[in-house]
């Protein structure tokens, strides 16, 4: 596969219209296809996604089936989020429980997460775990934007060592989108309500 081969999603986990997340994401995709990908971000806003409920099969829940087949298409996933108590947010949690092996199993993923205080460093470590529960290929570089009403100014990076951090990450996700996947993990054995999503 060539880089121009490589399809990169981002997957944005705010909801807000001038969302830092958004803009972020939106650097990470220009920079992939610079490196020869081809690109879209998956905007939840244009989404009805209604709680998880196991009991509902995933054609009967609003458009997480056109979401899954979007994310199943890609090679590279990126995933962003805002830091909310500690975690990314829930509308990005919903979204990936509508996911499962057949969408990231041994595909690339890379990590994005904003704050508005400190490092959203759990957020990254929680978006992590759901990845190896799912047999994914985690990009060790990832893009952790602190203080974002600091770093990003109307739109645009204020920040240039955030920005360099947040381009290359866009840069990897067309490098390592063929990467060899590690074997399976000890989570995604027991990751038995992944099974059939």
């Amino acid at each position: 596969m060539s880089d121009s081969d490589v399809h990169i999603a981002a997957l944005c986990g705010s909801l807000r219209d001038g969302s830092y997340t958004r803009i972020a994401l939106e650097q990470a995709l220009s920079a992939a296809e610079q490196a020869g990908g081809t690109t879209e971000l998956i905007d939840l806003r244009e989404y009805e996604l209604p709680i998880f409920d196991a009991d509902r099969d995933r054609v009967d829940a609003g458009d997480a089936d056109a979401l899954a087949a979007r994310v199943r298409a890609a090679d590279t996933i990126l995933l962003g989020s805002p830091m909310y108590h500690g975690s990314f947010s829930s509308p990005l949690k919903t979204a990936l429980d509508y996911c499962g092996f057949d969408e990231f199993e041994d595909k690339t993923v890379g990590l994005l997460a904003v704050s508005g205080g400190a490092f959203p460093v759990t957020a990254l470590e929680h978006m992590r775990s759901v990845c190896r529960a799912l047999n994914a290929w985690v990009i060790p570089h990832e893009a952790a934007i602190p203080n974002a009403s600091a770093a990003i100014d109307n739109g645009a990076f204020v920040d240039s060592k955030l920005e360099t951090r947040v381009t290359t990450l866009g840069r990897r996700a067309v490098q390592y989108a063929t990467i060899e996947p590690d074997p399976d993990s000890f989570e995604s054995d027991q990751n038995v309500g992944a099974q059939g999503k």
